[in-house]
């Protein structure tokens, strides 16, 4: 008997694989990393997964939904929460791959690491029981942490499973989940919070931004969000300003050449990307940004080079904060 296991990383969902996995059921795993996870791991461009599976010893599946998060970030079906995070839409698109996956793979039935009223937004009964339907999943989505609150699942009424032997858990509270891992063996888990970035206000801020003034915007604007400061100059022309050498180095890998990148003489300072349409305004206040963000920040005047393209010039400002921050 097969499994399809959601594996975040996170502590929740390796103890619900490992429960069903102590039952003799061979487990897939499936990691899906969005543009908004917001982990350790996925910053530096790795899976939370990893060490889960390491633990749980099972084969696991990688899978980036970029594109589609995108959509359902500019339009989703059933809202956000208390930030810009679409949870059901987000759980549903992820359900229906894993039911795809489930078919392919020969296995019967999902597992999750959800506890009934853990999450505000996509953890209550009745949410639960939408995303199963919507997902197509109705029946087969087991949940080992909290079960017995649950109705009997295909997998328990059909023995595949025992159900006596999964867990009551529910709530906000990981006491029982730690306590669990301890006893297991599992010593290493991230923290529950800050899984999504969507949550984050001041992520969610600059998203909100980015739909209102680009609503045509990809991945790479969305990558963009996570470095740096951003202003809306006076002439709503978008900066964004580099904090450090490693974030500066980003922000020029994600430029295209149209647009303009401005830096004080000497390369001693913050990287500011302006958006392609800027104009001879906006660059002296781009210009302005980077001599503030710099060590010349006590200076009169300082030069600031910029290039757009094979277009190259300088600008001389008085270092100053202008904009407004988003």
């Amino acid at each position: 008997m097969k499994a399809v296991s959601l594996i975040s990383g996170g502590l929740d969902s390796t103890l619900a694989t490992y429960l069903v996995k102590q039952q003799g059921i061979e487990v897939i795993g499936v990691n899906f990393r969005t543009p908004f996870c917001a982990c350790p791991a996925a910053r530096r461009g790795g899976c939370a997964g990893k060490e889960a599976q390491k633990f749980l010893k099972i084969p696991l599946k990688l899978i980036f939904i970029g594109e589609e998060m995108l959509k359902i970030v500019k339009n989703p079906r059933f809202g956000y929460g208390q930030g810009l995070n679409p949870c059901i839409d987000c759980k549903i698109l992820m359900l229906r791959k894993a039911k795809k996956i489930m078919e392919e793979e020969g296995a019967e039935f999902v597992i999750t690491g959800e506890v009934l009223g853990q999450r505000p937004m996509s953890q209550k009964r009745e949410i639960m029981e939408l995303i199963e339907r919507e997902s197509g999943l109705e029946g087969r989505i087991l949940r080992p942490l909290c079960t017995r609150h649950l109705p009997p699942t295909i997998p328990e009424r059909e023995g595949w499973v025992r159900r006596e032997e999964l867990l009551d858990i529910q709530g906000r509270s990981r006491k029982v989940q730690m306590m669990l891992a301890e006893k297991i063996g599992l010593k290493e888990y991230p923290s529950p919070a800050g899984g999504c970035l969507l949550t984050d206000p001041t992520f969610s801020r600059r998203m909100r931004d980015l739909m209102e003034n680009n609503p045509e915007f990809g991945l790479r604007e969305v990558e963009l969000l996570k470095l740096g400061r951003h202003f809306r100059l006076s002439s709503g022309i978008k900066a964004v300003v580099g904090r450090n050498e490693e974030e500066n180095e980003k922000i020029e890998r994600l430029r295209v050449p149209e647009e303009v990148v401005l830096q004080v003489e000497g390369g001693k300072g913050a990287v500011v990307l302006l958006e392609a349409r800027a104009e001879k305004g906006d660059m002296e206040e781009g210009g302005k940004l980077a001599a503030f963000y710099s060590k010349k920040r006590e200076d009169r005047e300082v030069k600031v080079l910029w290039n757009k393209g094979k277009e190259r010039g300088e600008v001389v400002v008085e270092p100053e904060k202008v904009g407004r921050m988003i």
